[in-house]
């Protein structure tokens, strides 16, 4: 799969974990950066690189990685297309992607060790969108709501 991966400074080690580990799975990764610890770097700036990737069609799936997950996924779910999940257990990770079509997988550094990083990002990975209808219905409804539809 390709996969875009970013981080900021509090999730940089833990994004250098992860793209040694999708490249050993056979991922064709787009790592977007940074290449270097940089205290001043911002985590919007790390959800935007992953949300063009997936919006310009470079890469199927994205991951963000900051301190908590809590600022990647709010900054990746403001732009048009982009359905960030902050997970922190398996079936969250999963559960997204087959109910609620989630694009990019956001995880806190800070929150979780690397050994259940991995577990989840395969879990966000492995998982396909279900298609059932009741899911198509209610993706139906965020895709309204991101388009100034809402009631």
């Amino acid at each position: 799969m390709r996969v875009a991966i970013a981080a900021d400074h509090a999730g940089f080690d833990m994004k250098q974990l992860l793209v040694e580990r999708l490249r050993q799975e056979g991922h064709e990764v787009q790592e977007l950066g940074p290449t270097e610890v940089d205290p001043n770097d911002d985590y919007p700036d790390a959800a935007v690189l992953v949300g063009r990737a997936i919006q310009d069609g470079v890469s199927e799936r994205g991951l963000v990685v900051c301190g908590s997950g809590v600022g990647t996924s709010v900054a990746a779910n403001k732009m048009k297309g982009i359905r960030a999940g902050l997970c922190h257990d398996t079936y969250s990770a999963r559960q997204g992607v087959e109910h609620d079509d989630i694009n990019v997988l956001c995880i806190g550094a800070r929150v979780i060790g690397r050994d259940l990083a991995f577990v989840l990002v395969d879990a966000f990975l492995n998982a396909r969108f279900t298609g059932e209808e009741r899911h198509r219905r209610r993706l139906s409804k965020v895709l309204a709501i991101e388009n100034g539809d809402s009631a």
